[in-house]
């Protein structure tokens, strides 16, 4: 029975092989086995068989174009799925909240923009014209017949407007403005100009006989002032405020006194230098802030003061510190003063565009100088055989020598792409560097106007205030983003990255920085009118001290002392510190 199935089942009759090749199926084949529990069914005379059908369900083409989505637990696929089902990211159930909107296909972040070809100016006129009249043209509808329908927004606001756009909501041409008679170009023989008035113009007041009178002579003053400023320099003085010019031995004031508990001529300096704590002096007689101050050349028993106020003034260090006498010869503010090796003369520069030689004994102005732009700061050569000659850094880019013996400009070193804020004389007086409002630092030969050596990196900020060590190995130069960065001056010029001074505030502001004798400390002002005073191994900020109401813009440590600093300020005050 068993072998007949097997027969019925493996060999069916042609007829039903004929039917099935026609219909496009293959004939099932089914394991005999499976079919041994089968009953039989009897049908008349003619035995038939019961057939499964155990082949897997297969997914039908609809399921695998639209990529039903695989669960990653699945080991088993009936269809053969495409490479994006595959590989699609896993996700979770269905979003309930996913909208239309948020199904729709993108190209930019805010939704689908149909490709349209639109002048950008057309585009940018109707955008303007919306957000400020409410209205613009329907972009579906032909703009060639412009009615009341080809609007969308405030179609109201349209039709009072009469269709005009943002670019064009003047004057039209028709409703120009009439020039007066002969203001018509036609009209060549009483054609007023381009600058003719308007008909309806009306003329400007003009101020009565009283007034015109008074603006008058304010304006005859004003040329008169500015051609004597151009034309000649302020006139010179001198106060002597001391009660004897020279003692009983005909010594003046530059004598360097003996009785003050230590040897100023000696070219010693201290051993161990120490933290000043108190206030000891206060120089008070600048009515302005004070700009720069300077001691006397190797002895210190002097102080030089330079002011906004116009004023110069020299007081005493030691003994009864008084001002000793008041230099006027600047018509604007004295930016930086400078003394010769001996200290009997000095130079100032001044906002006034001049520069003056004084003697510092009689207060006479020797000489002056100009090439018409402002100077910034002023040095003398230091080497004994070039006294003659000195450098000032001007507005101008410029860095320019004169010698005192002509008054002529010997040499200009022209480089700088910034004014000229300081000039320090390094390497025993062979070269100067010289930093600029081009955030550079530049490094020349005398008396060559090439620098041989450019320093300027992105990330360096200008450096108005230079000072070098009293070694001679280092430069101190205050940096505009609160630091005090340290240059070597011998032989590279690198910056040494280990020896950073930061913790005071001083962007905008050109403070001085100085050294103690010994190089223990750095010490520095800042625009809140502090003190600040560093370590120099150690780059820590050791001591801070208020000093000035306003801002303190030069701080001094005496050569010959322990522990005295002088500071000054915008307060129109001098300290003196222990």
């Amino acid at each position: 029975m068993a072998a007949a199935a097997a027969s019925l089942v493996s060999y069916g009759s042609d007829s039903d092989s004929e039917n099935e090749s026609k219909s496009g199926t293959s004939p099932e084949k089914v394991d005999p086995d499976a079919l041994a529990h089968l009953q039989p069914l009897k049908s008349g005379s003619v035995t038939s068989i019961a057939v499964l059908n155990s082949a897997p369900e297969v997914a039908v083409k609809e399921d695998v174009m639209t990529g039903v989505h695989l669960d990653p637990a699945l080991k088993e696929v009936t269809y053969n799925p495409s490479y994006e089902t595959m590989f699609a990211p896993e996700f979770g159930p269905a979003n309930p909240f996913r909208s239309q909107q948020m199904a729709a296909p993108r190209n930019m972040l805010s939704g689908y923009a149909e490709p349209a070809h639109v002048n950008d100016f057309m585009f940018e006129q109707q955008r303007r014209t919306f957000s400020t009249f409410g209205y613009a043209l329907d972009p579906s509808v032909d703009t060639s017949q412009v009615s009341s329908s080809s609007y969308i927004g405030a179609v109201e606001e349209a039709e009072k407007n009469k269709g005009l756009m943002a670019f064009e909501t003047g004057v039209k041409k028709s409703e120009k403005r009439k020039k007066v008679k002969g203001g018509d170009a036609s009209d060549i023989e009483s054609f007023l100009g381009p600058w003719a008035k308007y008909q309806d113009e009306r003329d400007v007041a003009k101020p009565s006989e009283d007034e015109k009178k008074e603006l008058d002579e304010i304006l005859a003053k004003r040329q008169k002032r500015g051609k004597n400023e151009e034309e000649a320099p302020a006139e010179e003085k001198t106060i002597l405020h001391i009660k004897d010019a020279y003692d009983y031995q005909g010594r003046s004031y530059l004598h360097v006194p003996q009785d003050v508990g230590i040897n100023l001529r000696s070219a010693d300096v201290p051993d161990k230098c120490y933290l000043p704590k108190k206030q000891l002096h206060v120089w008070t007689g600048h009515t302005k802030g004070v700009s720069a101050i300077r001691l006397f050349p190797r002895s210190g028993h002097l102080l030089l003061s330079c002011s906004m106020d116009c004023k110069i003034k020299l007081w005493e260090v030691y003994n009864d510190r008084r001002c000793a006498r008041t230099f006027i010869g600047h018509s604007k503010a004295v930016r930086d003063v400078c003394f010769n090796n001996t200290g009997t003369q000095f130079l100032s520069a001044a906002y006034d565009r001049y520069l003056k030689l004084w003697d510092s004994e009689t207060g006479q102005c020797i000489s002056r100088f100009t090439n018409r732009k402002v100077p910034y700061c002023v040095k003398f050569n230091p080497d004994e055989d070039k006294q003659n000659l000195f450098v000032a850094g001007m507005s101008d880019k410029k860095i320019v020598q004169w010698d005192i013996r002509s008054g002529e400009v010997v040499q200009e070193y022209d480089r700088h792409l910034g004014a000229v804020n300081t000039i320090t004389f390094v390497d025993e007086n062979r070269r100067f560097v010289s930093t600029s409002d081009d955030k550079s630092l530049r490094v020349w030969e005398w008396d060559i106007p090439v620098d041989f050596k450019y320093i300027a990196e992105p990330s360096m900020h200008s450096m108005p205030a230079v000072t070098l060590s009293p070694n001679g190995k280092w430069l101190a130069c205050q940096s505009m983003d609160n630091q005090i960065l340290i240059f070597g001056a011998q032989n590279r010029f690198r910056l040494n990255k280990k020896k950073i001074f930061k913790g005071h505030m001083v962007a905008g502001y050109a403070c001085q920085v100085d050294f103690s004798p010994d190089m223990s400390y750095v010490v520095s002002g800042d625009a809140d009118g502090k003190l600040n005073i560093w370590d120099w191994k150690t780059t820590k900020l050791y001591h801070r001290i208020k000093a000035h109401d306003k801002v303190c813009i030069s701080a001094l440590w005496h050569p010959h002392e322990t522990s005295k600093v002088i500071t000054c300020g915008w307060d129109g005050q001098i300290k003196l510190w222990d």
